[in-house]
């Protein structure tokens, strides 16, 4: 019974946090909680709790975690200097007489904002407020409208640089290492987020070629959904390259300094946050005011990362202290060596756990957990990145739990019912599904690039 305690700690987390409590303090809380009656009778060494202001430290000194605030700086910048908007108009004139051409400029633009922001919330609520009138009043199906909303916006899950990606590579890393060590293999190199960036390109274009081919064909088949604009404006080409340019060049010279080993991931964001600012100042857009914004924005979702990272911090601590990870490790020896199995098992989880959790709690309490025990059997840390990423980013999507789901119901008209955002997003659903079986087919999806980048240096 005593062996089974880590469960009981996850179970009154998962319960305390669908009762609405903040995840940080649930996190800590319940894990002081839980230590404290292991110290009364006995069954927890009060000495572990010792090693807590260390871990905390070198968490909060974690170089590869200031990456965190200068994304999110250089994604609310460009939302606040009003890019992203401008956009999306330019590229409806675009693409205005193509089948579903303002879907397809949904999509591309959504792509952009979410390579930008890299978090979920922000892309949906944008895009929604952006994009959904337009949509609605050119006629567009309000199921089929709020399914590519709603879809585009969580690609901010798998499209580089992201912010799930690099925490999860910073996660993932210190997992990997772990089970090296584990493995007898002393000074294992670590994985790094430039690595899962890299291995991340291929499935991310891949699932936006499937948006668009979803959105074309749909448009085309059944006009009445997603129909063509028909009074085309008279577009100037050069304007319409000229207001895509800054965003793609930001995120190219990001991207690009990171693949080619010229800058960390966190320099990196250093560099894209400098040139959203400069972005926002030749357009016009920074002020004081702005300024004071955006720097409230990304203060409010830092220190919202930073903290739930010290409740996890502090709930992985007392897990293992009462032998959580054994328990895993046993559970996983009993399959035999099924990679595949555990794998499915890891995923099913994860899926299930995205209803309730953020994918922040889910990197930084659960990733670390199943982590070590899948690395040390054997799995590409790159591969095993990249679909947890995919996998969260369905589990976000999917009725009637979908995180993505309530923050467009949330800026919708009340006119879009909420069963018509559920059925807009099941194709979408059954894309990323196809995706995640391509991976698990063809792992090569994922970790070619990154070997092959390596190779050359």
């Amino acid at each position: 019974m005593l062996e089974l305690i880590p469960l009981f700690m996850f179970a009154v987390v998962c319960l305390a946090l669908m009762a609405g409590y903040p995840v940080a303090f649930t996190l800590a809380g319940v894990a002081l909680i839980f230590a404290a009656g292991g110290i009364v009778f006995g069954h927890f060494d009060a000495n572990l709790l010792l090693t807590m202001p260390d871990r905390l430290f070198g968490t909060m000194s974690n170089i590869t975690l200031i990456a965190v605030p200068l994304f999110v700086l250089m994604g609310v910048m460009l939302e606040k200097s009003r890019l992203a908007e401008e956009l999306l108009e330019n590229m409806a004139k675009l693409s205005g007489s193509l089948p579903g051409g303002l879907g397809i400029a949904v999509v591309i633009v959504g792509m952009l904002l979410a390579a930008s922001t890299g978090i979920v919330g922000a892309t949906v609520v944008t895009m929604g407020l952006m994009s959904l009138p337009t949509m609605l009043k050119r006629g567009y199906s309000p199921s089929f409208a709020t399914g590519t909303i709603c879809a585009t916006g969580t690609l901010g899950q798998i499209i580089p640089p992201s912010i799930a990606l690099v925490l999860l590579g910073d996660t993932l890393s210190t997992a990997y290492q772990k089970a090296q060590l584990g493995a007898g293999v002393f000074n294992p190199k670590p994985v790094s987020v430039g690595d899962l960036f890299v291995g991340a390109l291929v499935p991310g274009l891949i699932l936006v070629i499937f948006y668009l081919l979803y959105v074309y064909f749909t448009a085309k088949m059944k006009p009445e959904v997603a129909p063509a604009y028909e009074e085309v404006e008279e577009i100037d080409r050069g304007k319409v390259l000229l207001s895509l340019a800054p965003p793609v060049l930001l995120i190219v010279l990001v991207l690009g300094s990171i693949i080619s080993g010229i800058a960390t991931p966190t320099e990196a964001a250093a560099v894209g946050a400098l040139g959203a600012t400069v972005l926002a100042f030749l357009k016009g857009q920074l002020n004081k005011t702005r300024l004071a914004e955006v720097c409230h924005s990304t203060t409010l979702v830092t220190a919202m990362v930073f903290t739930i990272l010290i409740g996890a911090s502090i709930f992985s601590l007392v897990f293992r202290g009462f032998g959580g990870e054994e328990l895993i490790e046993r559970w996983f020896s009993e399959l035999g060596g099924n990679i595949a199995l555990a794998v499915l098992i890891v995923m099913v989880l994860i899926f299930l756990l995205g209803f309730i959790l953020d994918f922040i709690e889910i990197t930084f309490v659960v990733v670390p957990i199943i982590g070590p025990v899948l690395l040390a059997m054997g799995v590409d840390p790159i591969w095993l990145g990249v679909m947890i990423a995919i996998n969260l980013q369905t589990s976000f999507l999917t009725p009637p739990f979908g995180f993505a789901l309530f923050y467009l119901r949330g800026v919708a008209p009340e006119s879009v019912r909420t069963g018509e955002i559920y059925r807009g997003v099941i194709p979408f659903i059954v894309l990323q599904l196809a995706l995640l079986l391509a991976l698990a087919l063809w792992p090569e999806l994922a970790t070619y690039l990154p070997e092959a980048i390596k190779a050359d240096r």
